[in-house]
């Protein structure tokens, strides 16, 4: 199954629609995706495993290999590490995003298969699908969905389903 977001705010799974955030940079053609612009990656990606915080949720049902958040989850967002576009553990002597965050945009995250076989420096890192801030402010280049959507489709899923962003 393919889960469909616009730049418009718009997102189909199958017979449902939902709201999402995309990029504030926008919507760019994935060759043309930078570290830190803040956009998100046009294309089909495939959703390869997931997280998830034990300590505020039990475990999201679904297919997908699914592990829990540990406190020193980290990914490393460096163009110039070996690690970067890797999860990685804190601390780390490179950039690394911090995986168990204080709000609750990270409580589930769904990891997408953008720049990863193999991560090219610089092409963009940490492209996940997760939680939506109330209102659904735009994201640093990820998708987000409310909670309860994000479950719904995660419950759906299947390894290698696909995650579409179109502009």
């Amino acid at each position: 199954m393919i889960l469909t977001a616009h730049a418009d705010g718009g997102c189909r799974f199958g017979d449902r629609t939902f709201r999402c955030a995309l990029g504030a940079g926008g919507v760019v053609a994935a060759d043309a995706k930078r570290e830190g612009d803040g956009a998100s990656p046009a294309g089909r990606w495939a959703m390869r495993r997931g997280v998830w915080r034990a300590d505020r949720l039990d475990r999201p049902e679904t297919a997908l290999v699914l592990d829990p958040i540990a406190a020193d989850d980290g990914w490393c967002d460096d163009p110039g590490d070996p690690g970067y576009n890797r999860p990685v553990r804190r601390p780390y002597p490179a950039s690394s995003e911090e995986m168990m965050r204080d709000d609750e945009l990270y409580d589930i995250v769904v990891v997408l298969g953008h720049n990863d076989d193999p991560p090219v420096a610089g092409a963009g890192s940490a492209i996940f699908l997760h939680c939506a801030k109330p209102g659904y402010p735009p994201t640093r280049g990820c998708i987000a969905l409310a909670r309860a959507d994000l479950l719904e489709v995660l419950a759906a899923a299947w390894p290698g389903d696909l995650v579409e962003i179109r502009a």
